[in-house]
């Protein structure tokens, strides 16, 4: 959870130029506080779905919850979902099935889905490729540099958190340079995941103009160059208009 208010959050996201926010759910209670976060503020947006932590929830209440959310018109997105084989906080076929069911959420409401996959690469792709054909997908603080190819191959967008600025993530780096400039997108993963020179302090929405400089000088790019690329990206990856979401 974020310290402070969402208003105190807000100002200091505007105060650096952010343009939205996108409010992420991790389960059907979370996915109604965006949702509500959304309809109270003209520069937020909501996505629902049930983090794979949180797979044992999914049944037929939660989904029925989620698709209630997904005709709210500032919900833009189906997520954060996906398979986390590091922690592995739930059985791995109860993920699998919480992530497929959620697949079909995000087709019958024609929106995007923000895709989790930690040290389960090979079973994620797996599963977009059986259900994914057609969906938008962002791949969300993304993790699997060894799918960047694929993801330029099949049109995904990929989003680069934080952990991009880490001393240790030279995958992640080159993940970034080799990323199609039309699918890369930046995020905050708040409150996780502080950039540098934050790491160590609760993120927050406002941080994730550090992530984008540091994108910007990794790729060669001015800061208003990152800003307008990543910005037109993520208006076409949840189709909100005008405004640049920031996860």
């Amino acid at each position: 959870m974020l310290k402070g208010t969402p208003e105190e959050a807000l100002a200091e996201a505007r105060a650096g130029g952010v343009d939205a926010v996108v409010a992420v759910g991790i389960d059907l209670r979370s996915s109604r506080s965006a949702a509500a976060l959304a309809a109270r503020f003209d520069d937020v947006y909501a996505a629902v779905g049930v983090h794979p932590h949180d797979a044992v929830t999914f049944d037929g209440v939660v989904r029925t919850g989620l698709e209630r959310l997904l005709g709210q018109p500032r919900v833009v997105a189906v997520g954060e979902c996906g398979l986390d084989f590091y922690r592995d906080l739930a059985p791995r076929d109860v993920q699998r099935a919480a992530f497929v069911e959620q697949l079909e959420l995000a087709r019958a409401a024609g929106v995007p889905i923000c895709v989790h996959s930690r040290d389960a690469g090979g079973e994620t792709f797996a599963l977009l490729t059986e259900h994914g054909a057609g969906l938008r997908v962002i791949l969300h603080c993304f993790s699997t540099p060894e799918y960047v190819e694929l993801c330029n191959e099949r049109g995904y967008f990929v989003s680069f958190a934080g952990n991009l600025t880490y001393r240790s993530s030279d995958d992640l780096r080159r993940a970034a340079l080799a990323v199609r400039e039309d699918l890369l997108l930046v995020e905050t993963d708040a409150p996780f995941l502080s950039p540098m020179p934050r790491r160590g302090h609760s993120n927050r929405p406002a941080y994730v103009t550090l992530t984008a400089q540091f994108l910007a000088w990794l790729r060669g790019w001015s800061d208003d160059e990152v800003a307008a690329i990543t910005s037109a990206n993520a208006r076409r990856a949840f189709g909100i208009g005008e405004q640049a979401p920031v996860s």
